[in-house]
């Protein structure tokens, strides 16, 4: 049994993850003035907010505080005047790195695998499966012409969007410009790299000049935003071929947009769940070569689990998130979506530089060796977790997954992680932050999904001491894991395959908290730590859907966690798995 400690942090955790969780002081000032339509703040104003929340302070010190804060309300109604673009970000950086950790920064070539040159098939869209490693290898012997594979992409988008809805807007103009001029390259003999000529999707929330950015929400359906995110820059230098920007959970939660819900390739009865839903679906469906999600907390597991995708959260200071909707400076981190782990190195190889404007991103290199030998590697399996999984079917492929890695020579042993159940408020407080003129304008009445402005108007609750004090406790938290992780180069959590709950992704939290779980429990400490994390393919449940496993390594140890995903993948084949859109079968692609 729980002691009542215990139980009582885990209660307020719950609610602080919605917002509720702190000091009341800031909003119930705010909501005294509202209510008595006051210009400024009154003494029993302040005493009410006091008793509120739980403080106490004698009258000459009430006194000097309210003096205080009324001089400081013409400071804020000047700040909220102020026009702050979308691209401007708070003067601080988050690093992911915790006293004492040493990360490898020496440039070292970049280790492809070496692969037989396939053959073009008769039937072009025989391929829209293959890797972006089989893909490159075509267009580079010059068997497949880029507008080929673009148009093929294009046309599987248009086939089968009716069914998934993961595509906000197609960029036909500007992918077939993007593949006739790929194709002139290459035939002059400049070959950019494996991702020239490929054809990709980006998610809705990633700003491409000329195109709408939507952000999944009615309230910026009509939003373009003039400017290229650097990671559309960054692609379009490797030669890659933008097809369609896909769709994403309204104000990147969920998988609930304005056109409605993205489904499940393998069962389109069902959400692809998270965020990064438009990613995960097209990239499972075979509609692009590969793709790119974000997450500030599972979008791009979350996913990448349900629809069978490999995909990689990168570590936070990889990846500049410049032209990307922000919902926590702190959190947030773009990642491919892909069929196999050494195509998120490919893609990574691409995107991961500094770019001069997000200046979170490290200059840290990232050193792809696709012959790396894993048999000297360490793999860590967080025990509790595993055992806490109850299905049959499950439990087998998570145990078998295990045996496959020590099959490769891999050292295979339980680790622990501590338990950590202080929630951090950065999400919350921070995405009220960017959406600030969302919610003074009156037009978070415009959202489609009212928990989403809910947790915008409960973040204004949250108090500037609390949101610190939450960081001071999640480096602490950092430093444990650090600790529990180091043993180990890459440690694994089993995920389960169940449905979105009703209402979809991020609808309103159950009325009591969620019992202890310690593979949730891991998930929320790698994320907060911003871990980087691959999910991968294990193999399908007993309903013939995907099943999936974690990987997680410690900060900006991508490619040793990619060895071992690539390993496992090139020793399982699980990853090989797709889905027939054109046999559906009692909402079950086969």
């Amino acid at each position: 049994m729980l002691d009542l400690d215990v139980t009582r942090r885990r209660f307020m955790a719950h609610f602080a993850g919605v917002g509720l969780g702190a000091t009341l002081l800031p909003g119930a000032l705010w909501t005294k003035m509202q209510e008595a339509n006051a210009k400024e703040i009154t003494s029993d104003m302040m005493s009410d907010a006091l008793a509120l929340a739980g403080l106490e302070f004698d009258e000459d010190e009430r006194g000097r505080m309210l003096e205080a804060v009324n001089e400081r309300l013409s400071d804020y109604e000047e700040l909220h005047e102020l026009k702050i673009p979308n691209d401007v970000s708070p003067p601080f950086h988050f690093n992911p790195l915790v006293p004492g950790m040493e990360v490898n920064r020496a440039q070292e070539p970049f280790r492809m695998s070496s692969i037989p040159t396939p053959n073009r098939p008769s039937n072009l869209e025989d391929v829209a499966f293959w890797s972006v490693r089989q893909l490159s290898e075509l267009v580079r012997s010059r068997q497949v012409k880029s507008v080929e594979l673009t148009e093929m992409y294009l046309a599987r988008l248009r086939r089968y969007n009716p069914l998934l809805n993961c595509v906000v807007t197609f960029t036909d103009d500007l992918a077939m410009a993007q593949a006739q001029q790929a194709d002139r390259e290459i035939a002059t003999g400049r070959y950019r790299g494996p991702l020239h000529g490929i054809p990709w999707g980006a998610k809705d929330i990633i700003a491409a000049r000329g195109y709408k950015t939507t952000w999944g929400s009615p309230a910026y359906q009509d939003q373009v935003i003039d400017m290229d995110a650097s990671v559309i820059e960054m692609l379009r230098d490797a030669g890659a071929v933008l097809v369609a920007k896909l769709s994403t959970g309204e104000l990147a939660g969920g998988d609930q947009w304005f056109g409605g819900q993205t489904m499940n390739p393998w069962d389109p009865t069902t959400g692809s769940g998270g965020s990064s839903a438009g990613p995960g679906s097209a990239t499972a469906a075979g509609l692009v070569g590969f793709s790119i999600g974000t997450e500030t907390s599972g979008s791009i597991l979350g996913p990448s689990s349900r629809c069978g995708v490999t995909g990689l959260r990168p570590t936070l200071g990889r990846i500049s998130r410049y032209g990307v909707m922000a919902l926590s400076w702190t959190q947030d981190r773009l990642g491919p979506m892909c069929r196999y782990a050494e195509d998120c190195a490919l893609v990574m190889r691409a995107i991961s530089r500094p770019d001069g404007r997000d200046l979170s991103v490290q200059d840290i290199p990232f050193n792809w060796n696709a012959t790396l030998d894993v048999s000297r590697m360490r793999a860590g399996y967080v025990e509790e977790a595993f055992e806490e999984v109850d299905d049959p079917v499950l439990r087998d492929l998570n145990q078998e997954t295990l045996e496959d890695l020590r099959s490769l020579g891999v050292t295979v042993t339980p680790i622990e992680i501590p338990e950590w159940s202080i929630t951090v408020t950065a999400h919350n407080v921070e995405m009220a932050v960017f959406f600030d003129e969302l919610l003074r304008s009156g037009r978070a009445d415009l959202l489609g999904r009212q928990t989403r402005a809910d947790s915008l108007r409960s973040a204004r609750l949250i108090p500037a001491v609390e949101y610190l004090q939450s960081q001071r406790a999640r480096s602490m938290m950092m430093a444990r894991l650090a600790e529990a992780t180091a043993g180990v180069d890459v440690y694994l959590v089993p995920r389960g395959t169940r449905r979105p709950p009703a209402g979809g992704e991020g609808a309103a939290p159950p009325s009591e908290p969620p019992p202890y779980s310690a593979s949730r429990n891991a998930s929320n400490m790698t994320n907060y730590a911003c871990h980087p994390a691959v999910a991968v393919p294990t193999g399908l449940n007993e309903a013939g859907m995907p099943a999936s496993m974690t990987f997680y390594a410690q900060p900006f140890r991508e490619s040793e966690l990619l060895a071992v995903a690539k390993a496992y993948q090139d020793a399982s084949g699980h990853h090989l798995m797709h889905p027939d859109l054109d046999n559906v079968v009692d909402g079950v692609g086969r």
